[in-house]
This record gives structure tokens, C-alpha cells and sequence, in this order.
């Protein structure tokens, strides 16, 4: 089984949506997938409870009971688990780190949000859980390039010695429509542009796990 947490101090980076954008693919890929939710906001749940599928499988969990939940994933063969972790919460986004194959840490390209993930980075890097930064609610592009705040972001990025993704989740309204009907972009608006994006992001993510 393939464990996919996702991790961020400050809230607001995206990380729930994200989260159930990868498990609907995930789930497509092999199903059921199993989407985990160790936020007490519930966002996740929320969100399953509007969605007109079954799959996803959809667990409420806190960070002592989540290596439960993923051993019983485990014995009904699931393949793939994605797991959300709570803000504001070094104990149990450490709960996550510790069984995760791949830890995304996403952040909008703000002074504010790229001078929060550094502790996320560095909490990584001492458990040494290999990690990969999204960039997400990056401003659209004009023409081919990225834009000025894009690339800036990336170099503050660097500077922190992190890993990220060569892609980016641009800022689009059709995220937060899927996201309040219990759907993903992908299920919104097949083949549009938001549905591309995170579609380059799952397909980075499962051919970095599926090779090793």
C-alpha cells in the first residue's frame, strides 16, 4: 500500500482539496482508495458526505489511532491511502510523516505561506520522510511563462533546499465549485484545465512510488 500525506503548519494551503482530488484519482486507479481525515475541522468528511459515490472510502481518525486504520487498509488490500493532516499541529503532522511514503507539503506562493513551511520542511527532514512541495493557488499564467510571483516562490523555495514539483495548481473557481458539490475538477469539467493539473500532479506522485 501506497501512503500519501499531506502537510502544511499554516492552514489555508490547500491541502484538503487537494487531498480529495488525489484520492478520487488514486480510487480510479485502484479501487477502493482510502481517504484518511486527522483534521478535527472535518473538512473531508464534509466533502464525502456531498459526494453522490461511494468510493473514496472516506476514515475519520486521530493521529494515535491512524496506524490502526492503516493496517486494517492494509489487510483489505487497498492500494492506495491518502492522509490529511491538521494545521497548527507538530504532533500530529509528525503522526503522518512517520508512515508515509511521500509527504506533499503544498503552499500557496505568498511571503506569508513560503515563511510558514519551513518548520514543515524541517520536521520532514529530521524524520527523514521524503517530501515534495506543491505549489498551489499560483496566479494564471499569461502566455507560455510563469509568472513573476511563481517564480519568485521557487526561489525562496530553494533557498530552503527543498524539493517541488516542476508543476503548479493555478488559482481557478472550478476547484472550489467541485469541492461544494462532493466532486473533483476531473469529475466537473473532464479534460479542462484545472482537471490537467492535478492530473500531471497524480501522475509525478505515482510514478515516484510505484518505482520504488
Amino acid at each position: 500500500m501506497h501512503i500519501i500525506g499531506i502537510a502544511a503548519q499554516k492552514g489555508g494551503a490547500g491541502k484538503s482539496t487537494i487531498a480529495a482530488h488525489l484520492a478520487i484519482l488514486a480510487d480510479r486507479d485502484a479501487s477502493p482508495a482510502l481517504l484518511v481525515d486527522t483534521d478535527p475541522q472535518g473538512s473531508l468528511v464534509l466533502w464525502h458526505r456531498l459526494r453522490s459515490a461511494e468510493t473514496p472510502i472516506l476514515a475519520k481518525a486521530e493521529a494515535k489511532t491512524l496506524p490502526e486504520i492503516l493496517e486494517a487498509a492494509k489487510d483489505h488490500k487497498v492500494k492506495w491511502c491518502i492522509v490529511d493532516s491538521a494545521p497548527h499541529a507538530a504532533s500530529a503532522i509528525s503522526a503522518v510523516m512517520k508512515v508515509a511514503d511521500l509527504v506533499l507539503i503544498p503552499s500557496r506562493p505568498s511571503a506569508f505561506d513560503l515563511g510558514a513551511i519551513e518548520p514543515t520542511l524541517r520536521q520532514a527532514e529530521a524524520m527523514r520522510a521524503r517530501s515534495l512541495v506543491v505549489l498551489n493557488a499560483v496566479p494564471p499564467r499569461r502566455g507560455f511563462g510563469r509568472t513573476t510571483v511563481e517564480m519568485e516562490a521557487r526561489a525562496v523555495l530553494d533557498s530552503y533546499s527543498a524539493r517541488v514539483w516542476s508543476g503548479s495548481i493555478t488559482q481557478r473557481a472550478a476547484f472550489s465549485s467541485a469541492i461544494s458539490g462532493g466532486m473533483s475538477v476531473d469529475e466537473l469539467e473532464p479534460g479542462g484545465a484545472a482537471a490537467q493539473e492535478i492530473g500531471a500532479l497524480w501522475t509525478t506522485i505515482k510514478d515516484e512510488l510505484e518505482s520504488k
